[in-house]
């Protein structure tokens, strides 16, 4: 696991990376009282950001929060292997969509969620689920989570100042590239959301991989459930992520559909390399072969979680 002060320096440079990027925006549209003007955004934003960004990515995908009592195999599945990874219990969340799909979000271990579709239940089996969710769960050990949150709230905020620009039709004076400066910067903010998405390491998808491998006890698990949802993913649309592409990199593989241009710019390492490297660290752990025949006999039968009465009045009913 990275280092804390290493997670701590990174956020500082994202942070700095962001706020010079509302900078040169702000000065496109208006010169220097734009840029200062858009200083003054920056700091605001990230403020916000830090405390509240991971409530707004939950409210972009239209999570909706579960207890035991509403989902309780799902619920038990995240406490129990939150006990494996030595984390607090997370805040537990479902997304009524039927692509397959998972991400986690929050500034520390102690104020985490973790989020699944609908679609990501009913098709993995117990032990694939678990998978995924280890590998939320080591976004949260790694704190990749604050990172990606900021991320993706600032991403759209860039967005929305450029956006802001255009309406306005840019200054015509004080140096700033006027009407031509804010057509070019609402232009680019789509290509700067893009950005930010490949600025977060990629590498970090592989270290999430390996430590879920070790949570969950069985890197095959997370291997077969990345064999299954990966196109599924890619011809199942979803519409949170594709209103909010910014926030891709959250995911746990690509939820863009390939429809927008954002989907040209790869947020994740490539499903069969990954599967490659937990396929290898099962080797180590004396893992090798395939799923167990409880593994194998519940991915057959595509389990659904809870009992009738309670997927009639859960969340995703």
């Amino acid at each position: 696991m990275e280092s804390e002060q290493m997670n701590y320096a990174r956020t500082a440079l994202l942070l700095a990376a962001m706020t010079a990027l509302f900078l040169s925006v702000g000065w496109l549209i208006g010169g220097a009282g734009g840029a200062l003007i858009a200083l003054v955004f920056a700091i605001g934003t990230n403020a916000f950001a830090y405390w509240n960004s991971d409530k707004l990515v939950l409210k972009m995908h239209n999570a909706e929060p579960v207890t035991r009592a509403s989902a309780p195999e799902f619920h038990d599945l995240i406490a129990e292997l939150s006990r494996k990874a030595g984390l607090p219990m997370p805040r537990v969340y479902l997304i009524n969509d039927p692509q397959p799909n998972a991400f986690a979000t929050g500034r520390s271990p102690e104020n985490a969620a973790v989020a699944a579709t609908t679609g990501l239940l009913r098709r993995l089996s117990r032990e694939e689920l678990a998978g995924v969710m280890a590998h939320e769960l080591a976004h949260i050990r790694n704190r990749d989570t604050l990172i990606m949150t900021i991320a993706a709230t600032v991403a759209g905020a860039i967005s929305m100042l450029a956006q802001f620009g255009l309406f306005f039709g840019g200054s015509r004076g004080r140096g700033g590239a006027g009407l031509i400066g804010a057509i070019a910067a609402a232009l680019l903010a789509p290509f700067a959301a893009m950005l930010i998405q490949m600025l977060i390491s990629r590498t970090r998808e592989y270290s999430a991989d390996r430590l879920g491998g070790a949570i969950c006890g069985n890197p095959l698990w997370l291997a077969a459930a990345l064999d299954k949802i990966s196109q599924p993913a890619v011809h199942t649309e979803m519409a949170s992520a594709e209103r909010n592409p910014a926030t891709a990199h959250m995911f746990i593989v690509n939820p863009l559909s390939g429809h927008r241009m954002d989907s040209l710019f790869a947020t994740h390492p490539s499903p069969a390399n990954r599967i490659a490297a937990l396929k290898q660290q099962a080797a180590e752990m004396g893992r090798d072969g395939v799923l167990g025949d409880n593994a194998q006999r519940a991915t057959r039968t595509q389990r659904r979680w809870g009992t009738p009465a309670t997927r009639r009045r859960g969340p995703w009913s």
